[in-house]
């Protein structure tokens, strides 16, 4: 493998860690619970609404729906609680009914340890309920009888390896990501330049004057190279100009003192 390529795998690793490692320890944790849980069977009687009207099919329908909703109801399952041994109080959470909108059928579902007695705990409850419902016949004008009896199951319901140990793994790649995701955005935080201005070097500072301040004077024997302001005219100038007009205003005046002789 060249070094680039192990460069890569080693940046992979440093960056994925939490989710390489929270995979197989949610997949384990899962498979551990697999064979810690309690075992359970399951298994199912069936029973069917007959009604007694030729062609009155909705009725039986709608009396199998009804009857898997009480199914739970002390008075359906003090028979089965006497049968099987089991207090009514601990019977009716193992008991479930399922109805369908089509078929005037409802299935029961007793769980239990051991297969024989969730077998036993649904085939009694259907007798109790197929008791219940005939005691009330002239009323409802439907008979129950028992279409199914239930068997017992070649397996347990729950736990489900398979199922457990795919639920941890998908638990620990969750939180192996969010463990990712966290730790990157720590990173970057952290990496992040900082926005407060520099302070300028004492240099800088020296080169450049402050505003609204002289320069510093130029240090001795630089020249000056300030151009030098227009001359005035000397002073001697203007005498010499003064003069001449008075010597000429003479001139003028004995010239025409010459005129009136």
């Amino acid at each position: 493998m060249s070094d680039s390529s192990r460069n890569a795998v080693r940046s992979i690793l440093r960056r994925c860690w939490p989710v390489l490692a929270a995979v197989p320890l949610g997949a384990a944790c899962g498979g551990a619970y697999a064979l810690a849980a309690p075992v359970q069977y399951q298994a199912n009687a069936y029973v069917m609404v007959v009604p007694q009207a030729t062609g009155d099919s909705a009725t039986a329908v709608n009396f199998a729906q009804a009857y898997g909703r009480v199914i739970t109801q002390p008075e359906i399952l003090l028979e089965a609680s006497v049968s099987t041994g089991v207090p009514l109080a601990k019977l009716a959470p193992l008991i479930q009914a399922t109805t369908s909108p089509d078929a005037p059928m409802v299935q029961i579902t007793g769980s239990a340890p051991t297969a024989a007695r969730a077998a036993q705990e649904a085939n009694a409850v259907a007798r109790s309920l197929v008791t219940f419902g005939n005691a009330v016949t002239k009323q409802t004008r439907v008979q129950l009888i028992t279409f199914a009896a239930a068997a017992r199951p070649d397996a347990p319901s729950s736990p489900s390896r398979t199922l457990d140990v795919a639920v941890g793994g998908a638990a620990g790649l969750l939180i192996g990501g969010l463990a990712m995701m966290a730790r990157q955005s720590r990173a970057g935080a952290g990496a992040a330049p900082s926005a407060l201005p520099q302070p300028r070097s004492d240099s800088s500072a020296e080169d450049a004057p402050a505003d609204g301040l002289p320069a510093d004077p130029a240090p001795a024997g630089t020249p000056d190279r300030t151009p030098a302001p227009a001359s005035a005219p000397a002073p001697a100038q203007g005498a010499a100009a003064a003069a001449s007009s008075e010597a000429d205003a003479d001139r003028a005046r004995q010239s025409a003192a010459r005129a009136r002789r």
